[in-house]
């Protein structure tokens, strides 16, 4: 029983903060509008940790998550509305399309090394974006409009509880060692026998998967999707979450991507100033903390910390005491 004793406790925090929240929007203590900001942190926090895969623990600094949460959030509006597909086909359709043109992407771009790779996914996010302006099967330049709105706070909520579990899985796994040891030391890892490239496309491939399945989310909670809302400033948005959260932190993206969503919609009652607010808050975070506010440590890192200095103190007392 003591072996599991932390999932067991990890379960039941998960399922007790869901229904406590669950129950003040039932009681319609928490409105509509904090419903909302609940719902898009939960989508941020998908797309940061997805980011964060590649970027932060695979060490490859990617510009193209937009494209796609696009690719995935337009395939899967148009398998609900087009092809009247359930939302779930639709949401799994839109993910796999978004991974399958990872590959593609992948394979030829991650031989690339540093800011060249992070400026060929910038490239593609734009040509992405082009592609679906153009395409008036989807809308064009006019939007994707009657999507049907599926996604709840429930769905969200258990979204991101999935994708935490499968990336944390997939980190303390050997594919994960693999690809923390492509962040510290490539040419090192390469020596080790590590297949660099194929583990960074897989990487690429998890990280589009993930983005994707947050894009089919917003589209089918939105109701209505355009080409500018996935542009270039939404791909430093994401990477935004994942530097201010720590690169390699998980527990950091989802702090990060709660932290950002909320903060200019509490800052909106000051208006344009809001945004110059919003920029110095990550200014000043950044110089006084650099490596973001979690650095590569997780929530159980920092419990397990505090639990050796009780046990080192209480150790002094009792040493100090036999004398």
């Amino acid at each position: 029983m003591k072996k599991y004793r932390n999932q067991i406790i990890t379960i039941a925090l998960v399922f007790g903060a869901f229904i406590i929240i669950n129950s003040l929007i039932g009681a319609n203590i928490i409105n509509r509008y904090i419903t909302r900001l609940m719902i898009l942190s939960c989508i941020n926090i998908i797309l940061a940790i997805s980011l964060n895969l590649i970027t932060g623990i695979t060490g490859q600094l990617s510009l193209g998550n937009a494209a796609f949460m696009a690719i995935g959030a337009y395939v899967s509006a148009f398998f609900s509305v087009n092809l009247g597909m359930p939302f779930v086909v639709s949401l799994i359709a839109g993910s796999v399309t978004a991974a399958a043109m990872s590959v593609i992407v992948g394979i030829p771009t991650l031989k690339l090394k540093g800011d060249y790779f992070a400026i060929t996914t910038l490239g593609v996010c734009e040509i992405i974006r082009v592609l679906i302006t153009n395409m008036d099967i989807v809308g064009g330049a006019r939007g994707f409009t009657g999507i049907p709105k599926k996604t709840t706070f429930t769905i969200a909520y258990f979204a991101v509880v999935l994708v935490i579990v499968v990336v944390v899985n997939i980190v303390k796994s050997t594919k994960g060692r693999a690809m923390l040891a492509i962040r510290e030391n490539e040419i090192a890892a390469e020596a080790m026998g590590v297949n660099t490239t194929k583990y960074k496309v897989v990487a690429f491939f998890i990280s589009a998967l993930i983005a994707g399945f947050a894009g089919g989310l917003f589209a089918h909670y939105t109701a209505f999707i355009q080409p500018t809302t996935f542009n270039f400033l939404k791909s430093i948005e994401i990477v935004t979450f994942v530097v201010l959260g720590g690169m390699g932190s998980i527990t950091g993206s989802v702090i990060a991507a709660i932290v950002l969503t909320i903060l200019p919609e509490a800052l909106r009652e000051f208006a344009d100033l809001r945004m110059i607010f919003y920029s110095i808050t990550l200014v000043i975070l950044m110089i006084f903390r650099p490596q973001g506010l979690f650095g590569t440590l997780e929530i159980t890192d920092i419990i397990a910390k505090f639990k050796n200095k009780k046990i080192k103190k209480y150790d002094k007392v009792q040493m100090t005491s036999d004398k």
